[in-house]
């Protein structure tokens, strides 16, 4: 009798152990669910800080084409992505393209919903196209812009993505290549594409003289493109702690919380090393390069922010925050590019140098921590390859629809704005 009891009470406890154990499974699955979507929201509310960025480093007279740019790069980005796009990016193949899951139905993860993944992972693709828009301001054709933000959001992004992200190439490396959020596989795709597109598209008119002097073209409000460095700032917090991709437990708690810290002091001292830099070598400090600078910060440490230690990620961020300074000069001056709103420069150069400082900083496997090259090279290799991709790829692009579609404005609606040309629209109205 008391035998009995005893395995019936061994028995009873054991279901009450494995029903816990059920329910611990349970709500880690359900806290990493809204985690990841919590981030996804902050991601999306980035939209609208490129948005107020690029009106108010732009003319007045075409705020509402930049806007409407903004708007429309999420809407078509959100479907190209979901059709064909994440299955590029996520399926598994060959290690460098991934497969044609049409409208995203296969099972991608165990630890949330796919549909969770999926959505997070649209708000970065989305951040990639929207890039694009404020290096090629004030004088491309909404319509082109219209097939570039889709082909972008389709195929460009995705396939490098994969390679980084989606099991593809670059993270089969012998010391697997890093980029934890999205230096090189988001701003570095969206400057590199920036970079062709201005190129191919051309400088607005006025911007250099006969003689190739540089004649600047203030934008409009910097009330605006203040307010959007402080979104893009907050939805940064989303942005990377959310590429942690699960918040139960201690390791994913204390890991996030690194990232928060990591995060938001690259930014502070990408924003304090530019004004410094700024004020020595022109007399005053500027808030417009110093807002940038804060981008530069932001964007150099998204690579490593899980890795760096927050005396790193300062380093890092300082570095950035005089980089982007000197790059802006150098595409302005030299290059002759005209980036309204400097993408090519505080996207594509800062991406590509804060992937490159993974190899340095990274407290497991860093050059300064005693570790060696074998990180610093594969990180190269990684940088190489997607910018040469994203180039190559926005060659094809941007020619193609140059030469069939038209690429550039007439010269008379660049000159009036194209507010009322191409929308029938101004964003002010007395």
């Amino acid at each position: 009798m008391t035998y009995s009891l005893l395995m019936a009470d061994t028995l009873a406890m054991a279901e009450k152990i494995g029903s816990l154990e059920t329910a611990l499974v349970d709500y880690a699955f359900s806290l990493n669910t809204v985690w990841v979507l919590i981030a996804a929201a902050l991601v999306f509310f980035m939209q609208a800080g490129f948005a107020l960025v690029e009106a108010g480093f732009t003319r007045s007279k075409n705020t509402t084409n930049i806007l409407f740019k903004n708007l429309m790069d999420f809407v078509i980005g959100t479907i190209a992505f979901w059709f064909i796009g994440f299955g590029l990016m996520f399926g598994t193949n060959n290690g460098f393209i991934g497969s044609f899951d049409f409208f995203s139905t296969g099972t991608y993860r165990t630890d949330m919903p796919d549909f969770a993944f999926l959505i997070f992972q649209t708000v970065f693709a989305a951040t990639a196209a929207t890039i694009v828009s404020g290096a090629m301001a004030e004088r491309t054709k909404f319509n082109a812009y219209l097939i570039y933000s889709a082909v972008i959001s389709l195929v460009i992004y995705p396939i490098s993505g994969h390679w980084a992200w989606g099991g593809g190439w670059l993270s089969q490396l012998s010391t697997p290549f890093h980029d934890f959020a999205g230096s090189s596989v988001v701003h570095m795709v969206g400057g590199s594409a920036a970079f062709v597109g201005a190129l191919i598209l051309g400088p607005r008119i006025g911007k250099y003289g006969k003689n190739g002097e540089v004649k600047a073209i203030p934008g409009h409000s910097l009330t605006l493109a203040t307010l959007g460095v402080f979104v893009l700032w907050i939805g940064w917090f989303g942005f990377n702690p959310g590429s942690q991709l699960a918040a139960a437990g201690v390791a994913n708690a204390t890991a996030i919380s690194l990232i928060f810290v990591t995060t938001n002091i690259a930014a502070a001292g990408g924003a304090l090393a530019t004004m410094i830099f700024i004020w020595l070598k022109y007399k005053k400090p500027t808030l417009s390069m110093t807002l940038n600078g804060a981008l530069a910060g932001l964007v150099a440490v998204t690579a490593g922010c899980d890795a760096f230690s927050p005396g790193g990620a300062l380093i890092v961020g300082i570095l950035a925050g005089v980089l982007v300074v000197l790059a802006v000069e150098f595409f302005d001056r030299i290059v002759k590019i005209d980036d309204p709103v400097g993408a090519i420069s505080v996207h594509g150069i800062c991406g590509a140098f804060g992937t490159l400082m993974v190899g340095f900083f990274s407290t497991s496997q860093g050059v300064f921590y005693g570790h060696g090259f074998t990180l610093l090279k594969s990180q190269a290799i990684g940088v190489v390859s997607i910018a040469a991709w994203a180039i190559g790829a926005s060659a094809i692009l941007f020619l193609g629809l140059k030469y069939l579609n038209g690429l550039r404005v007439e010269k008379r609606i660049e000159e009036e704005g194209l507010d009322i040309y191409e929308h029938g629209e101004s964003a002010y109205n007395s």
